[in-house]
């Protein structure tokens, strides 16, 4: 039997988390179009014959501005160096950049193996060669000489084409031992956090691009009212007042979506009633303020 941690690597938005739900047959990790969604290590445990792999989602490796960014980095690094294989995720519809560049150079110190997931085959295969010769350039020799290093396989999470071989190259490169894990356990991840992702979520979609990486969601109280309702307080923190207002929308119509979207996901989750009490609240400074932070969930 073989087990061990897989991290999930790559820069914001190449699709780190769709693979893990994919992967976990369900949805243990927030999705949305928006860079740098995650900001939490997501674990999600995976079971067959051969043993157990616990996948660990992690933030979008990018350069660092303040406490928040600094954390998630940090987050990155215990990961990287706390797994039995890692897993470079990399979206081969758009261009290498800087930000591959810095992943690739922090992989390559890693003392694991590595998988390369050159995903989004299903959109697009026109720059995977970009992705193989950033690897090469960086080992110094081509990948056909270097799977015992790296091993490259095409994939696309959306739709889960390769996964299964995705799969098979991480139980060839993982060492003989126990099950991590009890067999019924998903996921580790705490309800307050999940609570917490799934009303950011929420508010991505519908705020798309105005202000995403500027809203945090702090659940103040989570209270089990009576064995099927759960009362939730949450403040969603914003930089400024026009955000404010952003969030709310006009007669509260941003607000008031986002919020019932997020209570029937819950709903769905848990399998029991919620009610969202929601409050948005402007600290011009919540990415520094580090008690904030580590109330969120963000720093430990």
């Amino acid at each position: 039997m073989k087990s061990g941690i897989v991290a999930i690597i790559g820069r914001p938005n190449v699709g780190k988390s769709t693979l893990l739900n994919h992967l976990a047959g369900e949805k243990v990790a927030i999705v949305s179009p928006v860079p740098q969604t995650t900001r939490h290590q997501i674990r999600a445990v995976f079971n067959d014959v051969r043993g157990q792999i616990v996948f660990c989602d992690t933030p979008g490796l990018h350069t660092s501005r303040h406490a928040l960014d600094r954390a998630m980095i940090s987050l990155v690094n215990d990961s990287v160096e706390g797994a039995d294989v890692l897993l470079h995720l990399v979206d081969v519809s758009r261009h290498v950049g800087d930000e591959e560049a810095m992943t690739i150079q922090r992989l390559c110190a890693a003392r694991a193996p590595v998988v390369l997931g050159l995903n989004k085959v299903d959109m697009s295969v026109q720059y995977i060669s970009e992705y193989v010769a950033a690897w090469e350039k960086a080992l110094g020799r081509p990948l056909s000489e270097a799977t015992d290093r790296v091993m490259p396989v095409p994939v696309s999470a959306l739709k889960g084409t390769n996964v299964d071989k995705l799969v098979d190259e991480i139980f060839a490169r993982l060492p003989e031992g126990e099950a991590l894990y009890p067999a019924d356990i998903l996921t580790d991840f705490p309800r307050q956090w999940t609570i917490q992702d799934i009303i950011r979520e929420k508010l991505l979609f519908v705020l798309k691009e105005e202000l995403p990486f500027s809203v945090a969601v702090y659940a103040e109280e989570i209270a089990d009212k009576s064995e099927r309702l759960t009362y939730v307080k949450a403040a969603i923190f914003v930089e400024r007042e026009t955000q404010k207002a952003i969030v709310i929308g006009k007669a509260g119509a941003v607000l008031k979506k986002a919020g019932e979207s997020a209570r029937k996901e819950l709903q769905q989750i848990y399998g029991r009633k919620f009610f969202l009490d929601l409050w948005v609240k402007c600290e011009n400074k919540w990415k520094e303020d580090k008690d904030l932070l580590k109330k969120i969930g963000y720093l430990a």
